[in-house]
């Protein structure tokens, strides 16, 4: 018997092409240096933190997670793995994580370099806190009115 396919993991599938999952995958591979390995980490770390999270493919080649709207974006540059949050202005950070795009009124990033360590255990707790709060803005928006 076939498995039931989740309007979530639905979703996540790309039907012209193969999976994000497997974009990100090739990317991971593609990349075969330290930044390679730092988004694999981080990629791991998202999905412990939000096991129904999803993946995407957007712009171009940028991996991105969402729940209930993007939680955080992969990038991947010279000298730094960036990870963007979409609406980090809107989050604590106690650890004080965000340490990139600090000017803005709505994202904040992580620009993480080649030997950082990576403070897994806040990393989670602010993709949690993102999760969260799009979860608060997806219940308040209201629900479309029908036509007769």
């Amino acid at each position: 018997m076939k498995k039931a396919v989740t309007a979530r993991e639905n979703a996540a599938k790309d039907t012209d092409g193969p999976s994000p999952a497997k974009m990100i995958d090739g990317k991971i591979k593609e990349l075969g240096d330290w930044r390679g390995e730092t988004l694999k980490r981080i990629r791991a770390l998202i999905k412990e933190a939000d096991p129904e999270v999803v993946e995407e493919w957007k712009w171009r080649g940028v991996p991105v997670w969402e729940h209930d709207g993007i939680i955080c974006t992969g990038e991947t540059y010279k000298a730094v793995v960036k990870m963007t949050f979409a609406r980090g202005a809107a989050l604590d950070d106690p650890a004080g994580l965000f340490n990139s795009s600090l000017d803005g009124n709505v994202r904040r990033a992580i620009d993480i370099p080649e030997g950082a360590k990576i403070n897994e255990k806040a990393l989670k707790a602010l993709i949690r806190a993102a999760v969260a709060l799009n979860a608060s803005k997806a219940k308040k928006k209201p629900a479309k009115k029908q036509s007769a």
